[in-house]
């Protein structure tokens, strides 16, 4: 028998093999699952996000590098494709890629995708969608969509077991099981 879900806060997570999908209630509370998340992060991992625009995938991001550690806030890559952020205590490094400008897998080359991917940094991809082919093919994919002006549904999917301990791991730390 499935345990009742936890609320914490105004956050409800719906549970699903494989999956979490919760809903937030706004910026702040997205911001905090981010911030979560980030504390988690480990090198080399893949943070794919996708969702219309406006539906908090920069907010989100910016949480994971509060909870990340990162020296700098993370802020929108839209114009500049890739912002690079390091954390002090150990140098590590993680990489915010913005990915709207891109018509293509194909066009990662001209980031220097290849070696974003070796560098063992975090990577936090908005718009993942515009490259999926050229991804690994194990990663995180978070799906943000816009339910009201304030409410956004966010679903967590793994893709390996990496990830689906990062999201065991996730949701014990939010929900508390």
């Amino acid at each position: 028998m499935m345990k009742k879900p936890v609320v914490i806060g105004d956050a409800v997570p719906i549970l699903r093999e494989g999956e979490l999908d919760i809903i937030s209630y706004n910026a702040e509370q997205t911001g905090r699952m981010g911030y979560r998340l980030g504390t988690l992060l480990e090198a080399g991992d893949v943070i794919c996000l996708t969702g219309d625009m406006g539906a908090g995938k920069t907010v989100f991001s910016s949480g994971i590098g509060r909870g990340w550690g990162s020296l700098h806030p993370v802020t929108s890559p839209t114009f500049n494709l890739v912002h690079h952020h390091e954390r002090e205590k150990d140098h590590a490094k993680l990489y915010h890629l913005d990915c709207y400008r891109l018509s293509s897998s194909a066009d990662v080359e001209t980031i220097g995708f290849d070696d974003l991917l070796e560098s063992q940094g975090i990577l936090i991809i908005e718009w993942a969608e515009r490259i999926k082919e050229a991804l690994p093919p194990e990663r995180l994919w978070i799906y943000l969509r816009v339910i009201e002006d304030t409410r956004r549904n966010m679903i967590l999917e793994a893709t390996g077991k990496r990830y689906q301990d990062l999201i065991d791991k996730f949701r014990s730390l939010t929900f508390g099981f």
